[in-house]
């Protein structure tokens, strides 16, 4: 994998929509607030339980507001029939 610099960092940033950046900040603050120590999923394991719970609290409050902003698009291109290709008769 290559080395990523903070110009990559940006860049994705920069391609986010507005209502995802509330998430994404949360996250890069997360990140720097433990001194870039979670490189991991084995690293946020290790974490004591009620520090991940405060964590994973905090992702999914981000989410729940960027989900709701988001409805109705989800809700577009959920609707419809299901169709099975494989069983035209």
């Amino acid at each position: 994998m290559e080395t990523i610099t903070y110009s990559h960092v940006q860049d994705l940033v920069q391609q986010l929509p507005p209502q995802c950046l509330p998430a994404a900040y949360e996250m890069l603050r997360e990140l720097t607030d433990r001194g870039g120590t979670l490189q991991s999923q084995v690293d946020f394991m290790r974490l004591p339980l009620a520090q991940r719970r405060d964590i994973l609290a905090r992702q999914a409050e981000a989410l729940k507001v960027e989900y709701a902003q988001s409805a109705d698009q989800r809700a577009d291109w959920q609707a419809g029939d299901f169709l099975d290709e494989g069983s035209t008769r």
